[in-house]
């Protein structure tokens, strides 16, 4: 199959309460990680596409940052997943907790915003 689905980290594989570190990653939402064991069993590309990479934190050391969410894919979903911040032309889908889905070539907004702007 071409190309790879980005799924975000914080808020959508794995619960979010607050920003607690990069040591910590919240526990799995079953429903989304069952969803990504399918699209690989189905032959997808699946990446972590997350901020925790980008190097916007102080403090963050990016080869634990990289570690600890291998290792928590290695627990939660069976294998290590690529790790990115950056979209390609590649990515055929993106599932995230903030993202607000648009009509291609119209800017007409498919889903809601959940903070009203729009």
């Amino acid at each position: 199959m071409g190309g790879w689905i980005g799924v975000d980290l914080d808020g959508t594989l794995a619960t979010y309460d607050g920003w607690n570190g990069p040591e910590h990653i919240g526990e799995p939402v079953a429903p989304m990680v069952e969803r990504v064991k399918r699209w690989l069993a189905e032959g997808y590309e699946v990446r972590i596409f997350t901020a925790r990479v980008s190097g916007d934190r102080q403090g963050m050391s990016p080869n634990l940052t990289m570690r600890v969410i291998e290792i928590w894919c290695q627990t939660h979903i069976g294998q290590v997943l690529p790790i990115t911040c950056v979209k390609d032309f590649g990515m055929i889908e993106l599932w995230d907790d903030r993202s607000v889905a648009v009509e291609a070539n119209t800017g007409r907004a498919l889903s809601p915003s959940r903070r009203g702007l729009g």
